[in-house]
């Protein structure tokens, strides 16, 4: 199957072949057709499937194909707008529609906070057809009345289940208001949770529904495997896992941003090159960290789950799991970020009797017990008792406490309570800043398709 064959034009298979693919990936091969028709859908696919161009390429199509609108109060307006959960991920997004679009006369715009808004509401006053952003930033520029929603024909919520674990839904549901009834409108979720279910109800009309993948599988090029370890000896226990097997590219998660700061120093104290991204870094800080990752400068990356949804590397070779997560579903987003577009990769998690019950959530969920292997100087203390965990919310809580707020709830049973470096090849997409269209700044590639000469990327 080709490109062309899904009904694609020729200026935006040029823009694909160019960029050295040739066969879509079976998300791409459900999705281009269904958005092509018009109709709406609900898309089910884990990271690294090639999602970001399933719904870029059709909606390129359908822009180019129909006649612009006339102009708003002398503003051409805007036609489709994407919704993500995190900067990083508007920017790769936003590149993906230059880099597909760059032989067609359409105009993309990306918008997200932590840098100026002034650049952004003049580009905004310029022809902006498909506008990528985030929820709170669009919101800001609704307010001032500098960005008009009249016109969308065409919506995509991606990684929708992420922007519901964000508290993103009450912004959600503020931007709809504002959007006209008839529209095209395109869902992609990594898992199908209630609340999801309860927001395409409400959302789409008569959807086509794809999913390629197992709900809430993890990947079978993903090697994943347990190393049981007392709470006091991970640190040791990273690094040695580090040195001694001559680890590069290794993204490590933790579940708070004071934790990922904290454990990114320690392992430069040791010799490894870190460094911590999370929602408290600046948008210089945290571009210039994922830059250096990409390239394979920089050893280790530590990350929360929501910093790390802007990391897209095809061929990420190693993920840790320094601190379980107590949501089962993200352990499947975690991993995720290995094992990618057929692609092997390894999964490990380090795992203290205080996670015990996080694991046993998470091997229901993915219905598999996952091999345990223990490293000779690390054996856990068979008489060690559990102790409570410091949650992310609870983190954001304890930041408050010096303005009257009450100490948070620690989480009493843990459960869901409250050598040589290898760098690996970006996909397509990145982490680009900048706000619209124009020159290129260094930076990775698009969404990520197979390419030619048999190799999946």
């Amino acid at each position: 199957m080709s490109f062309a064959s899904l009904g694609l034009s020729e200026a935006i298979v040029r823009a694909v072949t160019e960029r050295g693919y040739t066969t879509p990936t079976p998300i791409q091969a459900q999705a281009i057709p269904a958005v092509l028709s018009g109709g709406d859908l609900l898309a089910g696919a884990q990271t690294g499937t090639g999602k970001t161009a399933g719904f870029v390429l059709p909606i390129l199509q359908r822009l180019s194909q129909e006649p612009r609108p006339a102009a708003a109060h002398g503003r051409a307006p805007i036609r489709a707008l994407v919704l993500t959960p995190t900067r990083e991920l508007a920017a790769q997004v936003e590149e993906s529609v230059r880099e597909y679009g760059k032989h067609l006369h359409l105009h993309s715009m990306v918008m997200f906070g932590g840098v100026n808004i002034n650049p952004q509401m003049q580009k905004l006053r310029g022809q902006v057809d498909i506008l990528v952003a985030t929820p709170g930033r669009l919101l800001d520029h609704v307010q001032q009345k500098t960005v008009d929603l009249a016109h969308i024909e065409i919506l995509v919520l991606d990684e929708a289940d992420r922007m519901l674990d964000m508290g993103f839904i009450r912004d959600i549901k503020k931007i709809l208001a504002l959007l006209p009834k008839k529209r095209q409108n395109l869902l992609f979720s990594a898992t199908f949770s209630d609340e999801i279910k309860a927001l395409a109800d409400g959302l789409l009309d008569k959807p086509a529904l794809i999913e390629v993948a197992r709900r809430n599988a993890t990947a079978d090029t993903v090697a994943q495997k347990v190393y049981p370890v007392d709470r006091d000896k991970k640190r040791q226990l990273l690094t040695h896992l580090i040195q001694e097997k001559q680890w590069f590219q290794v993204l490590v998660f933790t579940r708070t941003k004071h934790g990922a700061n904290r454990l990114a120093e320690q392992l430069s104290k040791d010799g490894i090159s870190a460094m911590a991204i999370h929602g408290n870094k600046s948008q210089a800080a945290r571009t210039r960290a994922l830059a250096e990752f990409k390239t394979g400068k920089l050893q280790v990356l530590v990350a929360t789950d929501i910093a790390a949804r802007g990391i897209d590397i095809t061929e990420l070779p190693h993920v840790v799991n320094y601190e379980l997560p107590n949501v089962p579903e993200d352990y499947v987003h975690r991993i995720g970020r290995t094992g990618r577009a057929g692609c092997e990769g390894e999964a490990v998690s380090l795992v203290c009797v205080d996670e015990h019950k996080f694991l046993a959530d998470i091997e229901r969920l993915i219905k598999r017990k996952l091999p345990r292997e223990v490293v000779p100087g690390f054996e856990p203390d068979p008489n060690a008792r559990p102790e409570p965990i410091m949650l992310r919310s609870q983190e954001h809580q304890q930041r408050g406490r010096g303005h009257g707020q009450s100490a948070p709830r620690a989480t009493g049973q843990p459960g869901r309570a409250s050598g040589k470096p290898q760098a690996g090849k970006p996909a397509l997409g990145g982490n680009r800043g900048g706000a619209a269209t124009g020159a290129k700044p260094a930076g990775p590639k698009p969404a990520a398709m197979h390419r030619s000469g048999g190799r999946n990327r």
